[in-house]
């Protein structure tokens, strides 16, 4: 107690966030750095009102003695960070648009495209109303999408498929009256896709440090944006290498704005920016 009899508030020790940090890099390779100890703190928050443990130093006892395999999880998901939105980053889309569903329309099977890195789902319902898009252009297009993340809360989320009306405000009007309910009630701001949509969606838990990743069939198109930020240098190669060894021949991977494959020994080419092809 304080001197007027009041708790000073609890605090995440040093000692305890270099413990936490260093865990989280040898389950899912995210580098937290010394300035994420205030988010890190905040986030753990969370698990603390979960489970009932009333100081950080009780929490990390749990985690770290315990080794629960679902607490990590738990874990994991109050660290990554999401954050996503509709048509982010919309000249992927043209690209995919105006160069790659052309090309990959040719062929007979339907076409898979994968979105790693998936967060609450607004990048492959993106893709899906893209792809919807063109389907309706050419009757013969098929597609499926495979969505991924290492958040199963961020997953749970997505698989709902609910929104509020300011998240979806990058949507055009026209896509919006096609591929969203909304409530007959005018106050709730919510909206979710339609289940046509929904339907082309498999999400899936997947974690980049895997030694595989083992998807059944090879995508022929694979976004993975503004993820590779949160890993070093090294383990950026190790995850592209592993995209890349699941992509088919001749395949397309899209990587965010600010991030780059430049002086990385991989068997690609770059086609357009942040855009590269499997050779």
């Amino acid at each position: 107690m304080g001197a007027l009899g009041v708790a000073h508030e609890d605090r995440l020790t040093r000692r305890d966030f270099d413990r936490v940090r260093e865990l989280v890099r040898e389950q899912c390779g995210i580098q937290l750095g010394p300035d994420k100890h205030t988010m890190v703190e905040v986030r753990l928050k969370r698990r603390l009102r979960a489970l009932g443990h009333a100081t950080y130093t009780d929490y990390c006892a749990h985690l770290f003695e315990s080794r629960s395999k679902a607490e990590l999880v738990s874990l994991i998901d109050v660290i990554t960070t999401n954050k996503t939105d509709f048509f982010r980053e919309s000249n992927h889309f043209d690209f995919l648009t105006e160069r790659v569903l052309p090309e990959l329309n040719r062929r007979a099977a339907p076409m898979l495209i994968w979105s790693a890195a998936c967060s609450s789902g607004e990048e492959p319902y993106t893709m899906a109303m893209v792809l919807s898009e063109f389907a309706e252009k050419h009757e013969s297009f098929r597609f499926s999408i495979l969505a991924t993340d290492i958040s199963t809360e961020v997953l749970e989320r997505a698989e709902t498929a609910v929104y509020t009306k300011q998240v979806v405000e990058p949507i055009s009007a026209s896509m919006q009256r096609k591929y969203l309910m909304r409530s007959r009630d005018r106050s709730n701001d919510r909206v979710r896709i339609v289940p046509e949509l929904r339907s082309k969606v498999e999400f899936r838990r997947l974690n980049f440090m895997d030694e595989a990743y083992g998807l059944p069939v090879a995508p022929q198109v694979i976004f993975c944006r503004n993820a590779l930020i949160y890993f070093d240098r090294v383990t950026q190669e190790s995850i592209v290498r592993k995209l890349i060894r699941e992509l088919e021949p001749g395949g397309y991977l899209f990587i965010g704005h600010s991030e780059t494959l430049s002086q990385m020994d991989l068997p690609v080419t770059a086609v357009a920016s942040t855009i590269y092809r499997k050779i």
